[in-house]
């Protein structure tokens, strides 16, 4: 290295930068400095906000974050800080959204720590059909990632940059909320690149699936867990702790004698790890499988844990193993005691559980507590639990708190009354609908638990619970970008719909149902975490699921389970792919290009049906600031925050011309909550409409907006006219009632865009 710098002392030149954020010794390249550059990044979420505003709907009206209050913001008021109730609601959302990327940041920084300690010279996993392995994290900061250290510098960015923006949250700092508003979609943009580098290191490290279409279908449901043999149950987000399970009961040669299933993205993983793996459902299956006493040993990791899980396991006599510090429920940490000690511990009740850091030892006890605890208890009791539970009906008040209480607003009341009777089948139907938040058994006056009551009454439905998955495939292949980019941009394939975040909705079967009329109608859908479960639950009157129906090829009608909430990355990295290899755009630090061209040329649309958790607002908030629309179910709303745009013409730039042109606004909205399925479904087709669409394209995506109104909905929606450029784009099996309304609203033709762009 030196004698290369001697060889640049006498050189003269002007206006010369050089940049040693990446040197290269001995031709190896070692990154040293990684950025996101966000002074730019912010130049487009300003305009990108200046086409969709922030609309707020405040839950509360008082700031409580510091001493100086509660300050009251209602009628225009500003708090002690100077605040309003405007910036006021969008600091809150961008707290939401900086505790949502952080779990996904710490979950990653945790599978890199495992990682460098089991082989800090690991390769991470390549696919000859996969020319970019991380598309977020190439665009953001210009890095491509081959080896595990190459991933070091990258965590370490978002973790400062996340620093920076929780600071803007502190009283007395940022005084703007479009300032705000950026720094919540930088947040998620963050969240973005934590979830692809831990589905990098998990995929390489435990050899998952990558890029492969038809994964083997899995078990899924309550129904599927063998009860006889000892059951150890994972519940969260992180693999290790699972595979150490599993590995260990490989290496003692017992893996088919004990049952091990999981709950939420956890189940996915294990199930990408081993066939043997069965899932059990997603998070709203969580309170329902803990309460029916079936697992002997429960294994925490982290995020999306009830906080009351101890609690119901100890009342149960179910021993708890939490494995990391983020949730550690006040249990001894016994990482350094000999694994005999711990078993003999537990096994005398001396603690209801431990907290073990080691994920190798936590396999080992968590099998041999199993083990034992299976030969104690025999399973007696069962059936005189499952009758203790269903006298306790007969203490029922008819109080009602439990109908007053319910988010679902479920007749539970009535079905309490009628079950007084005899008649169970009232209590069996909540059960299909009940998300299993346990708030009607906060509220009874006499402690019944309802949600067991709901699976007992229901016990020959959850015997047939039974359902296939197609185990998480991981990132979508060049091969496949390549086949289907020129009819995604042109608008040939209608759509892809891409389902993400908590499935904690009601009214039983609607993610199914969505996912269906899209597959069904030649758009390509992929799913993720409980989204992906939820969608699996559900059979035709074939008894076959949606993923025995369709093929799990990104292509026309294919239904893709991407892997867990960390394979959201995959989905933002499918459209990013497009850009790249149909468009040649170039990927290295050019999002602001790449985010504009996914905005007005690549028909997606993502929908978050569920109540939104923190790392549910990050999800989507990061697939906005990609140009990627999100639906949101009914509960959506208390998120505090959509992205609305006008229904109007909508002024953008021809980049082939130069010139400013007026197009439809497509995407109508960034972010909105729908208020039912039936409002869901035909706007969700809508938002898959773009600028950049074909007469044909254009022709198609009408065609399945107006069907779906018609179906949905009951009449050709009224905004028609702002989409149809000229009379060949008209569907004609609606022509007559179209024309119509282009001649009520005064409708000329009008040329699109050739090249459309808000830059």
């Amino acid at each position: 290295m030196a004698s290369e710098l001697e060889k640049l002392k006498n050189v003269i030149a002007k206006n010369l930068k050089i940049d040693y954020s990446r040197i290269v010794l001995g031709g190896k390249e070692e990154i040293k400095e990684v950025s996101s550059n966000y002074p730019s990044l912010r130049s487009w979420d300003f305009r990108l906000l200046s086409y969709f505003k922030p609309f707020y709907s405040p839950l509360c009206s008082l700031c409580c974050l510091c001493t100086y209050g509660k300050c009251d913001l209602t009628k225009n008021k500003k708090g002690a800080c100077g605040i309003n109730l405007e910036k006021q609601q969008a600091r809150v959302v961008l707290l939401a959204c900086c505790i949502g990327t952080a779990t996904h940041i710490s979950h990653a920084r945790h599978l890199l720590e495992i990682a460098l300690k089991k082989n800090p010279n690991l390769e991470l996993k390549t696919n000859n059909d996969i020319q970019v392995i991380s598309p977020i994290t190439t665009t953001v900061t210009g890095v491509k990632p081959k080896t595990i250290k190459d991933l070091i510098p990258v965590i370490e960015m978002v973790e400062e940059e996340l620093a920076k923006l929780l600071a803007s949250t502190h009283t007395g700092q940022e005084g703007n909320y479009l300032d705000f508003e950026s720094k919540a979609l930088h947040a998620g943009m963050l969240d973005n690149i934590a979830k692809e580098v831990g589905e990098l290191i998990q995929i390489s490290l435990y050899d998952l699936p990558f890029g492969e279409a038809e994964t083997p279908l899995v078990d899924i449901g309550l129904g599927t867990i063998e009860k006889e043999k000892p059951v150890i149950l994972c519940i969260g987000h992180n693999i290790a702790p699972g595979a150490a399970i599993i590995d260990y009961l490989e290496e003692l040669g017992i893996e088919d004698k004990v049952e091990i299933c999981g709950l939420c993205c956890t189940a996915i993983d294990i199930s990408r790890y081993s066939k043997r793996a069965k899932i059990v459902g997603p998070l709203s299956k969580q309170l329902t499988f803990l309460l029916s006493g079936v697992a002997d040993v429960v294994v925490l990791d982290e995020q999306c844990i009830r906080s009351d899980v101890l609690e119901i396991c100890s009342s149960l006599d179910i021993p708890v193993i939490a494995t990391s510090e983020k949730c550690s429920l006040g249990l001894p940490d016994l990482t350094d005691e000999d694994p005999d000690k711990i078993v003999k511990d537990l096994l005398s009740k001396k603690y209801p559980g431990a907290l073990i850091r080691d994920e190798d030892k936590v396999g080992e006890v968590a099998v041999r507590l199993a083990l034992i605890l299976k030969e104690q208890k025999k399973r007696i009791g069962f059936e005189l639990k499952e009758r203790q539970a269903l006298d306790s009906i007969k203490e029922c008040t008819e109080c009602g708190w439990c109908n007053r209480v319910c988010p679902a607003m479920l007749p539970i009341k009535e079905a309490m009354v009628e079950a007084k009777k005899g008649n169970l089948e009232g209590l069996a139907s909540i059960y299909e609908k009940c998300v299993g938040c346990g708030r009607c058994m906060e509220f009874c006056e006499r402690n019944i638990k309802l949600v067991d009551i709901f699976r007992i009454a229901a016990k020959e439905k959850v015997k047939n619970e039974k359902f296939k998955v197609r185990a998480g495939r991981g990132p979508v292949t060049d091969v496949e970008i390549r086949k289907v980019g020129a009819p995604i941009v042109f608008g040939d394939i209608p759509g892809v719909i891409l389902f993400a975040g908590c499935d904690n909705y009601y009214n039983g079967n609607e993610l199914p149902t969505m996912a269906e009329e899209f597959l069904k109608r030649g758009y390509i859908v992929v799913a993720t975490g409980c989204s992906a479960m939820a969608i699996a639950m559900y059979k035709d009157k074939d008894g076959k699921t949606l993923y025995e129906k369709y093929h799990g090829s990104f292509d026309r009608g294919g239904l893709l389970n991407l892997g867990p909430c960390l394979a959201n990355s995959h989905g933002i990295g499918a459209a990013i792919k497009i850009a790249n290899i149909f468009a040649k755009l170039p990927l290295e630090k050019n999002f602001n290009e790449v985010a504009d061209y996914i905005l007005n040329r690549i028909g997606v649309c993502a929908i978050a049906w569920g109540a939104m958790s923190q790392k549910a607002a990050a999800i989507a908030t990061g697939a906005n600031r990609w140009g990627i629309p999100v639906l949101i179910g009914p509960h959506g709303s208390k998120y505090r925050r959509l992205y609305l745009g006008e229904e109007k013409l909508r002024e953008i730039k021809d980049k082939r011309t130069g010139e400013n042109v007026l197009t439809e606004p497509a995407p109508l909205h960034l972010i909105y909550a729908a208020e039912s399925l039936n409002e869901a479904i035909p706007l969700t087709a809508k938002l898959c409409i773009r600028p950049n669409d074909t007469p044909k394209g254009r022709l198609i995506k009408l065609t399945h907006y107006l069907d779906l109104s018609k179906k949905y909905l009951g009449y050709i929606p009224e905004d028609i006219h702002l989409y149809i450029r000229n009379e060949r784009e008209i569907p004609y099996q609606y022509k007559e009632e179209v024309k119509k309304i282009l001649e009520e609203k005064g409708w000329k033709p009008r040329e699109g865009p050739k090249e459309p762009s808000i830059l």
